[in-house]
């Protein structure tokens, strides 16, 4: 029987996965956080709608057959409700993370009530006031992305701005899908430092806006992907326009943070912090 671990783990690719009833992306998110915990190479396989005993088995299957090419136990995040079908993919070769007998079931003791073991309820928010929200969250991310439109800003719950390639398009669409939020955003350009002022449609709404920086060279980085070899990209002027924003945010008394080193995640959770919204779309 081939070992469960590499004799050099760190040199080995292990592969992992996010096997669920629905769309796996509670299994992957959580499967994700602990997994940045090591400082290891994983290949990830998202199986989504495991939700009958052949689709089961044969997730059981495609787990053995891993196990038997790579030789070690591929690690196996499961958001599985209904026991027969957790039953099923427990008797494969992975390693398993039961996220469902992890947590409900203690609750279930705790709280005195089983829970409903409904396979998908999590996303079976199609009808409902959050989901709707969210969705018009979106739209309205988009319409007012990157400065397109000045309409119904004061329908925006944050304006986010900053050098163009410092976070905000994907910051705001983050959100909008997680959490509900309008998010605009408008980019900073040279006319607007030398004029010194942000863009006259975002005046009346700074208690609103929220400003993203960026370390000058990975803004260099950023920018070449987009247009390599251009002034746009240029050190020296990513190094004064950063400089500028940053001035201008603190002279009209902005609040921002730097997006060099952080996950869009933490930006969200820090903006949301800073903006103390009710709103959650969960």
């Amino acid at each position: 029987m081939p070992n469960s671990y590499s004799s050099n783990p760190a040199e080995s690719e292990r592969t992992v996965f996010f096997v669920s009833d629905g769309t796996g992306i509670t299994a992957e998110t959580f499967g994700h956080s602990v997994l940045t915990q090591f400082d290891l190479r994983f290949r990830q396989i998202r199986m989504p709608f495991i939700d009958t005993p052949e689709k089961a088995h044969d997730a059981v299957k495609k787990i053995n057959e891993n196990y038997d090419a790579d030789g070690q136990r591929p690690i196996v995040f499961s958001t599985l409700v209904k026991a027969e079908l957790s039953g099923i993919v427990r008797k494969s070769m992975g390693m398993h993370m039961d996220l469902i007998q992890t947590f409900v079931e203690p609750l279930e003791q705790e709280l005195g009530v089983k829970s409903t073991h409904t396979i998908g309820r999590s996303h079976n928010i199609a009808d409902s006031a959050e989901y709707k929200n969210r969705i018009e969250a979106i739209n309205f991310s988009l319409a007012h992305d990157d400065g397109q439109s000045h309409k119904n800003l004061q329908a925006a719950d944050v304006i986010l701005v900053g050098v163009s390639r410092s976070g905000k398009t994907p910051t705001s669409l983050y959100l909008a899908m997680q959490y509900g939020i309008k998010a605009a955003n408008y980019p900073l350009i040279p006319e607007d430092f030398e004029r010194g002022k942000l863009p006259t449609g975002l005046v009346p709404y700074k208690a609103k806006i929220f400003g993203l920086s960026i370390a000058p060279d990975r803004l260099t980085e950023v920018r070449n992907e987009r247009r390599p070899g251009s002034k746009y990209a240029a050190l020296e002027n990513c190094r004064y326009e950063v400089n500028e924003a940053e001035k201008m945010m603190k002279r009209e008394g902005i609040r921002w943070m730097s997006s060099t080193v952080k996950s869009i995640e933490e930006i969200a959770t820090m903006i949301l912090q800073e903006i103390r919204t009710d709103k959650r779309a969960y």
